[in-house]
């Protein structure tokens, strides 16, 4: 069978896009290996209706509705290689050595975290770290907070913390991502800069307790933000040749056309951030009709 699309991955992007394409009446394969990026966090927020819900439920209910449509299927395994074949359709390999064509396809692989090895992070990470302030700030309201990054970008993210805490602590983790200006601008607001090494997130039951830095000294905090460095989750559209953003991105245009014909990105394999569900279900809607909009042309023509 040769499939309308195929979409590789079933985060929120591909399962919108397949919804939306199901109800197009478009034959759909989700590929997907059941390791969602956000499965370590309790809940999801910012979602309207969705608001507070676990990234299980959410998949749970996303496949419910999906799956309803008949000519979606879900095939629960991972893609390790996309090649175009003669006809000019995309063949997707997965680890058994099934072969899946499809004359389009989505990548919605998103994208994968690497943070600062700092010890003790992990086991906090989803109950008291996290890293966006729009999923998470709201938890975490008035309490004593950390920011640790390496970025510039960290000016931002502290300035944007103010919202949901007056107690605010800025670690650069040894690097000088901030200019003097912007360190005496955050001072002025009450937020205190410590530049020294992170060495450990002390904590019990996820809960994060103290920072220890490369001194010795210790820092009393509730719970906090680290900022990770984002990088594509897969690699399938680097081997095909796609171009790429600045960050790191598939480089698509409005409709989620990459620049290989018949390849399309959404979600975070595409823009990277802002990293959340509603984006990312709205950027697969979006490709989908973009899919959708080019089988439609292409078959009136014919």
């Amino acid at each position: 069978m040769i499939y309308d699309c195929a979409i590789i991955g079933g985060g929120p992007a591909g399962l919108n896009a397949a919804l939306v394409l199901g109800r197009a009446r478009r034959s759909v394969a989700i590929i997907d290996n059941n390791k969602p990026r956000n499965a370590v966090t309790h809940a999801s927020h910012g979602f309207i209706t969705r608001d507070g819900v676990t990234p299980a439920e959410f998949r749970r209910i996303a496949y419910e509705e999906v799956l309803r449509y008949p000519s979606v299927e879900h095939l629960q395994t991972e893609a390790v290689g996309v090649h175009i074949i003669e006809s000019g359709f995309f063949e997707v390999l997965d680890v058994s050595g099934r072969r899946v064509q499809a004359r389009k396809l989505i990548l919605a692989t998103g994208v994968k975290e690497i943070f600062p090895e700092i010890e003790g992070f992990y086991p906090l990470y989803g109950k008291s770290l996290f890293n966006c302030p729009y999923c998470d700030g709201w938890e975490l309201q008035d309490q004593p907070l950390v920011v640790v990054s390496e970025s510039p970008t960290v000016f931002h993210t502290a300035k944007l913390l103010l919202n949901w805490s007056k107690d605010v602590v800025v670690c650069t983790h040894g690097k000088s991502s901030l200019s003097d200006e912007q360190k005496t601008h955050l001072q002025s607001k009450g937020i205190v800069v410590m530049e020294q090494p992170v060495t450990a997130f002390v904590g019990h039951n996820g809960r994060l307790e103290h920072v220890r830095f490369a001194d010795g000294t210790e820092l009393s905090r509730a719970g906090g933000f680290v900022t990770p460095k984002f990088v594509p989750a897969v690699s399938l559209g680097e081997r095909l040749g796609c171009e790429r953003t600045e960050n790191g991105g598939l480089k698509t245009d409005a409709w989620g056309r990459t620049s290989i014909p018949g390849l399309y990105a959404a979600g975070d394999a595409s823009y990277f951030m802002p990293s959340q569900v509603v984006y990312a279900a709205a950027d697969g809607s979006r490709t989908a009709m973009g899919v959708n909009l080019d089988l439609t042309e292409e078959d009136f023509g014919e």
